[in-house]
């Protein structure tokens, strides 16, 4: 995805608890610092995300830790790059055990959160659930 703004902002956005909550939900919390597990709460559902590793406007890696038994141990990345004053944002949440109505679901959902990511990026405004 091509977010028309710098990687600086988009960084900003994937690991700030302001920023997580401006797109992808409106109770979490969060901290830039490897090794901490930020919480999100959607509803009945809580997602436990650890940190593995940020490096600065370039990356940022998150581990399930705790939720539901489909996504514990799946593994989410967010690649940035700068390219010609935009962000190109590459997005993966890999190591799914298998293909099931929950992966079609989040694999829907993800792509929601993201046009909100880049909406706020781009907008200020994001649409979090």
């Amino acid at each position: 995805m091509v977010i028309k703004t710098n990687p600086q902002k988009v960084y900003g956005a994937i690991t700030t608890q302001q920023g997580l909550e401006s797109w992808w939900c409106k109770q979490a919390t969060a901290k830039p610092k490897v090794g901490f597990v930020n919480v999100f709460v959607f509803g009945q559902v809580r997602i436990e995300l650890k940190i593995l590793e940020l490096v600065p406007n370039k990356t940022v890696k998150w581990e399930c830790v705790n939720q539901l038994d489909e996504w514990t141990g799946t593994r989410i990345d967010f690649d940035l790059e700068e390219k010609d004053g935009n962000t190109v944002l590459r997005f993966n949440h890999e190591g799914w055990k298998a293909v099931t109505d929950t992966f079609a679901m989040c694999n829907y959902d993800w792509a929601r959160f993201l046009a909100s990511l880049k909406s706020l990026c781009e907008t200020g405004t994001g649409t979090p659930a």
